[in-house]
């Protein structure tokens, strides 16, 4: 009984979603701020895995990793349908996911935090985190030789989109013999303020210390190689 149950939640929201997705208009980062600090009772919902959880989260978050839609079912009781939600995960794929099948689920208020918590770090506001603040930009722009290329990769271990392209960086490194700087976002977050990192991964090419070229997201091997000969 209990599995046919979770099979009908799990069909009902995948029957749902694309209703849901479309129902509530995407907030900027400010709006859910606002809608976050003025909220009461907010439900603030982690939906990363719990190693990623351990390592640093928003202040009053709980883990919600949900990787599929047993898991949810199993976990809904939790959370109430008459509290906001907010929702966040490194970028906007899993919590975007995740807050569509909520508000398919009968929840009145569901908000995905834009950008994820990526964007969250990039513009400067606070997370929970035992890690030290990294580098710092005069610390930063010593690495940056003035009369080289540079190309300085943004991204997490925690980020699928990360792990697909560093091999495709690391081979550019090699083949055009280009110095290749890894920062890791969660460990460098007063350097992502600077850098204003809006996702990961995120590529930044420098010439002579000044950026030149920059591109987030998905990339093609072909466009960084564009971007390095252009800059020559």
């Amino acid at each position: 009984m209990v599995r046919r149950v979770v099979f009908a939640f799990a069909i009902a929201l995948l029957a749902l979603t694309s209703f849901a997705q479309s129902a509530k208009p995407s907030l900027t980062l400010d709006e859910f701020k606002q809608k976050l600090q003025s909220a009461k009772d907010p439900q603030i919902l982690d939906v990363r895995s719990p190693e990623e959880f351990a390592e640093n989260h928003l202040k009053g978050a709980v883990n919600f990793y949900v990787p599929d839609d047993e898991s949810l079912a199993q976990s809904i009781g939790n959370i109430s349908t008459d509290k906001p939600v907010f929702l966040y995960s490194i970028n906007n794929g899993r919590s975007t996911t995740v807050s569509a099948k909520l508000l398919a689920a009968g929840f009145k208020e569901v908000y995905a935090l834009p950008g994820g918590l990526a964007h969250w770090i990039g513009n400067g506001n606070p997370i929970e985190t035992k890690a030290g603040s990294g580098l710092t930009v005069a610390e930063f722009e010593k690495l940056i030789p003035s009369q080289e290329v540079v190309l300085v990769e943004v991204g997490s271990k925690h980020c699928g989109g990360c792990k697909k392209l560093a091999p495709v960086v690391e081979a550019i490194s090699h083949e055009q013999g280009v110095k290749v700087i890894n920062i890791e976002l969660y460990d460098n977050r007063q350097l992502a303020k600077e850098l204003n990192i809006e996702s990961v991964p995120t590529l930044i090419l420098y010439k002579g210390k000044n950026a030149v070229w920059r591109k987030s997201g998905a990339m093609t091997k072909n466009e960084i190689v564009d971007a390095l000969d252009n800059s020559l």
